[in-house]
This record gives structure tokens, C-alpha cells and sequence, in this order.
């Protein structure tokens, strides 16, 4: 973990250097993979040299892993790493909390089994929140990951870890996954790319499509919108959801003008920061510059999406404290959880009598198009940029946290519920020099059209690779 210095004194950390990853994203690696012009141990151990020297100021490895060096696969030789919620055989997972018990994994998930498939070897697990229930990351059993733009300031939850590592240039691709906005907020605030992608498209636990609506999806961040169009081009040649229109491997932005929402309004009410809200703007503007046409919409939540999701998420904190030893293994020890835990776990049992209506409504929300008449929509993808360290941890009181929670993270719940694809770009940034990512959605299956419009953007509005280059 980061000294006490690393906490007094914010800086940047970027830590690319004239090795063997130089400033190369995924494609260009692999690229020099094919032509022999570096090898697959050499960007490992760059790589693990990259790491060690990032993490004693953000904090964002749980464990080093040490992996064989895969030859197979489409992407063998890629160094990456795992996000601490998913079992990797003969490893414990510890879903960033003091519950679990400290035990290796007596099996490898299915999205990890398809991951190592592809020919990734993780050489490190990443930091989360207790059981990714809130969007900043910091635990009690691992303190506080740090964004890599400014070390005062959270790198977002719950892929916090994941996001913190591919910011600072450590490494090109990691592991994330996304259950209320996991994945495209930790992208929003350190400036990088994440996908999450329609729900289904990519393998998961079969136990997840048992929920009244299933809000979990895997995915990865990147520092580049052709790392992540290659990748879900090749995850979906290792699995194929019939159900769901093809990506395929998009490379250019294509011919189409769509119509194009902005969104700039919070569910109800809530504030916007006025950076956040210009930034949103700008893109619509932007968008309209290269041929699209362009008009300002709502958000399409009935006036109690906001509550319903919200007993919905603590069902599932409920469940973490009642059923813990069957989610996540014997030996589970509910008392160690966090007061966001319990305190969500609390709030059903108040609740507990409104809760059906309100998991009745959502599934009603996850069977219908979120927007009728939009092709895309633009939105913010948090109310404000990256919070200071300790706005959202541990040990703030309940109720004090939901407040701050729900106005920073109150955007992108919508596509969890509905199950459609949204990506977050890193398009601008606030006058104190932090990223503000910028939501694309599309209507279920749709990521294709997402990857041609972010390609048309990364375009128009380049972005640094990492902080330092700013």
C-alpha cells in the first residue's frame, strides 16, 4: 500500500517508460508481438516493473499473481490484470472486504476461463470496494486506491483498481466489470475507456440470469477505442449470444448520421457540475460539426427509478449479509462487513415491503427501450469529477454517504437495468486538470454503433494516454 507521503503530497503518477511496453496500446503491441520485435516475457516483465513502481502511490494491487506465459490465444503476451471479484483457481477472492475467508478458489469463473482463453495471463489482483457496492474505491481491508491525475482524488469504483493501473501506463488492458456503472465510472475519472457491454454478450455465471434483473456485465478498460473493439470482437468469436445482433471487429467509423439525445439532467433533480454539463455539450456540438443530427432529450426513468434501484442494490447487500457463506464460500463472517454494507442491508429490512413493487417495475424497465427515438445518447457518466479520498469510504455515516453516492453516480444505473450498452470516453477535462468522461448508450446489442461514434470522437477530440501527457 501507498506510505503516508503518497497521501500528504497529491501528484501524477505516470509511469511509462523506454522499455519494452514504450507508449503502445494493445493493437501496437501485439503488432511487435507478430513481428518479433519484443517478446512476450520482455512486456511481462516490463510490465511487473511498471506495476511496482506505481502501486506504493495508488494502492491498486491485492496480490501479484505469477502465470505462465501463454503462446496461445489472440492476445498471448498482453500483460493484464484481474479485477478481485473473480475466482481464479488456487487464488482466494476477497471482494475487497474482511468477510470472505481467506481461502484459494477451488474453481476458475467462466469469464475468467474465456479471458485466460484469449490468451491473457494476469499478473496481478485489483482493488474494489466492499463487493463493488459503491463507485469509490476504498475498503477498510485495503485502504484507499488513488487516481493516478491526482492522488488526492478516488479513481472511481468499483473497477477502481483496474482503471487506476491502465491510467498510469502501467499496463495497456485490464479486467473490469460493471453492475450499476463499474465500469464506466473508474473509465470517466482516469480518462481511459470502458465498455460495458448488452447484457448477455459476454460468458458469465449462469446463476446471474436467475436474478429478477440481472445488472452484471463483464468487460475490460483500455487506453484506445481500437483495444476495445478488438477485444470484443474476439471475446464474441469465443462466445456467441445468438440472441444479440454481431459486433464484429469495427476498425472506422461508419458512413451513417444517427440522431443523436444529449442528456444533461440528473435523475430527479440532482446536481450537475457545471464543468460535467458543458462537457456533455460540447461533444453534442461536436457531433453535430460531423453531420449528425442532434436535439437534447431526457432521461426516460419513471419518477421512481432512483429508489427502485437503490432497494434493488440493497437486496443485494442483504443477501451479501444473510447468504454470504453460499455466495462467496464457508467460513463468511457477516460481522466484519462495512457500514455501507449494513447499512444498505438495513435499509431492506425497513424497506422490505416495497421492495417487490420496486423489483417489479425495474423488470418492467429491463423489457423496454430505454430510448425510442435516439440512436445514441450522450450523458455524463458521473454528476462531477473524481471526489476527494474519503467522500465515499469506509468510514463515512450511511446516510451522509448515500447522499454523496447518488449525486456522483446517479447516471449510469439506467443501462445495468435495461441491459444495454453504454461506453465512457475520456473527452475533456476540468479546469483542475481531472478527466470527465462522457456516456454514449445505444439500444440493446448496439455496441457496433457505439464503436464507430467513439471512433469519430477519439478522432475529433485525441485524448492523452496518461496523465502526463496532458
Amino acid at each position: 500500500m501507498a506510505g503516508e507521503s503518497a497521501q500528504e503530497r497529491p501528484i501524477r503518477i505516470d509511469v511509462r517508460a523506454d522499455d519494452a511496453l514504450g507508449d503502445d496500446d494493445v493493437m501496437e503491441l501485439l503488432h511487435r508481438l507478430k513481428r518479433r520485435e519484443v517478446s512476450a516475457e520482455e512486456l511481462r516483465d516490463a510490465a511487473r516493473a511498471r506495476i511496482d513502481c506505481a502501486n506504493p502511490h495508488l494502492n491498486a494491487v491485492v496480490r501479484e499473481l505469477d502465470l505462465p506465459v501463454s503462446g496461445d490465444g489472440p492476445f498471448a503476451g498482453v500483460p493484464t490484470v484481474l479485477k478481485d471479484n473473480e475466482d481464479l483457481e488456487g487464488f482466494p477472492t476477497l471482494h475487497g472486504s474482511w468477510a470472505p475467508a481467506d481461502r484459494p478458489a477451488s474453481a476458475t469463473s467462466p469469464w475468467v476461463r474465456q479471458f485466460l482463453g484469449l490468451g491473457f495471463r494476469p499478473l496481478a489482483k485489483t482493488t474494489l470496494p466492499e463487493f463493488g457496492l459503491t463507485a469509490s474505491t476504498e475498503s477498510s481491508r485495503y485502504g484507499a486506491t488513488r487516481n493516478p491525475w491526482n492522488t488526492a482524488h478516488s479513481p472511481g469504483g468499483s473497477s477502481g483498481g483496474s482503471a487506476s493501473l491502465v491510467a498510469s501506463g502501467a499496463i495497456p488492458i485490464a479486467h473490469a466489470n460493471d453492475g450499476g456503472g463499474s465500469i464506466r465510472i473508474p473509465a470517466a475519472v482516469c480518462g481511459v475507456v470502458g465498455m460495458k457491454p448488452s447484457r448477455g454478450r459476454l460468458i458469465d455465471l449462469p446463476e446471474l440470469d436467475r436474478m429478477p434483473v440481472n445488472l452484471v456485465t463483464q468487460g475490460v478498460l483500455t487506453r484506445s477505442v481500437r483495444d476495445t473493439a478488438y477485444y470484443l470482437a474476439e471475446a464474441e468469436r469465443a462466445y456467441r449470444n445468438p440472441a444479440l445482433p454481431p459486433i464484429g471487429m469495427v476498425v472506422r467509423p461508419e458512413q451513417r448520421r444517427l440522431r443523436v439525445g444529449v442528456v444533461t439532467d440528473s435523475v430527479a433533480g440532482l446536481p450537475v457540475d457545471p464543468e460535467t454539463r458543458e462537457a456533455v455539450l460540447q461533444v453534442g456540438a461536436v457531433l453535430e460539426s460531423l453531420g449528425h443530427e442532434v436535439s437534447p432529450v431526457e432521461l426516460p426513468v419513471a419518477e421512481g427509478f432512483g429508489k427502485d434501484f437503490l432497494r434493488y442494490w440493497a437486496l443485494l447487500a442483504f443477501a451479501f449479509q444473510k447468504a454470504g457463506s453460499r455466495l462467496l464460500g464457508p467460513g463468511f463472517d457477516a460481522t466484519r462487513t462495512e457500514l455501507l454494507t449494513k447499512g444498505l442491508s438495513a435499509m431492506f429490512v425497513q424497506q422490505m415491503v416495497r421492495v417487490p413493487l420496486s423489483v417489479r417495475r425495474l423488470v418492467k424497465a429491463s423489457r423496454e427501450p430505454s430510448y425510442a427515438h435516439q440512436d445514441i445518447v450522450v450523458s455524463p457518466v458521473v454528476g462531477h469529477p473524481a471526489p476527494l479520498l474519503g467522500q465515499l469510504g469506509p468510514d463515512v455515516a450511511f446516510r451522509e454517504q448515500m447522499v454523496r453516492l447518488l449525486r456522483f453516480s446517479s447516471f449510469t444505473p439506467l443501462e445495468n437495468v435495461t441491459g444495454a450498452p453504454a461506453i465512457s470516453l475520456p473527452l475533456a477535462r476540468s479546469r483542475a486538470g481531472l478527466p470527465i468522461g462522457i456516456q454514449l448508450s445505444a439500444p440493446l446489442g448496439e455496441e457496433r454503433r457505439l464503436l464507430s461514434v467513439s471512433y469519430e470522437l477519439e478522432r475529433a477530440m485525441p485524448w492523452p494516454r496518461t496523465p502526463a501527457a496532458a
